[in-house]
């Protein structure tokens, strides 16, 4: 009766942006497959595969080359995947992110590659800087995790941390990934990705129409002692959308692409990378 009270709860669609009753990226046990997914070189869970990385690294080196724009912020960095691969490419680079053990992984990388790179372990949005970076990064359709005024607040930030003709690369996604609206479910016997008990997961996924175009992906977790729900936001862009809420803070110029690597964007793209310029 206690978990039926405690599972009637999640039988219906949740109000916008209510908020999981837990957290991913520091949760002692699931930090671990994140970490492992990103470690994947042919998988594309937490980071794209590690060929596309390699492609993506060489493109932002020819649109803005360390020898002009030596200072590099990569935020949401992960386990550093990318940050060493700026660092080869000769910029000076500091890396952010919220996943204790993803920064951990990220400074022992650096310090067997002697990698001369900075990183910190801090939520992006708390960022504080004032013209010190040529470039700020911000891949893998992060900005697209945030709701309207996280995003506005986070690009003040990128634009005071930018130098004068500084760039703000990133990618965000677009309606073509969008997701129809239900449910799945699935029993891990022998423990899996959210816990490392025996669980049931609850998988649905909703659809918002307000203006900012939400999805919901909530994962509720059953464990003989526990009932945990996460909740992982998207949000889905036209070039016209992304172009005018950048425009609001002052970027301009800007180059829009259909991904990290510089492809052209059609109408069938499933991201927008911008290439915004303070």
């Amino acid at each position: 009766m206690i978990l039926f009270h405690a599972l009637i709860k999640y039988a219906a669609k949740p109000q916008l942006y209510t908020p999981g009753t837990s957290t991913l990226w520091d949760d002692v046990h699931i930090s671990k497959g994140m970490l492992k997914a990103h470690l994947d070189p042919d998988g594309d869970a937490a980071t794209r595969k590690h060929a596309f990385l390699d492609k993506s690294v060489c493109w932002i080196s020819q649109i803005a080359p360390p020898t002009r724009y030596k200072r590099l912020l990569d935020l949401g960095c992960g386990p550093g995947l990318y940050a060493e691969r700026f660092h080869r490419a000769g910029y000076s680079v500091t890396g952010i992110d919220f996943s204790k053990r993803s920064i951990e992984y990220a400074k022992k990388q650096a310090k067997r590659n002697n990698s001369n790179i900075e990183y910190h372990y801090q939520n992006y949005l708390t960022i504080d800087y004032t013209q010190q970076f040529d470039v700020v990064t911000l891949i893998y359709c992060d900005y697209a995790a945030l709701p309207a005024a996280d995003r506005l607040a986070l690009l003040e930030k990128i634009y005071k941390a930018l130098k004068a003709d500084g760039k703000f690369i990133f990618d965000v996604s677009t309606d073509e990934k969008r997701s129809p609206e239900g449910h799945t479910w699935y029993c891990s016997e022998s423990g899996g990705f959210y816990s490392p008990e025996k669980h049931i997961c609850l998988n649905s996924v909703y659809q918002y129409d307000n203006d900012d175009r939400a999805e919901l992906r909530r994962s509720v977790v059953i464990t003989d002692d526990s009932v945990q729900c996460y909740h992982v936001w998207e949000h889905f862009f036209t070039k016209e959308k992304l172009i005018a809420e950048l425009k609001l803070t002052g970027f301009n110029p800007f180059e829009i692409y259909g991904s990290v690597v510089g492809e052209d964007f059609t109408d069938s793209s499933e991201t927008i990378c911008g290439v915004f310029t303070k």
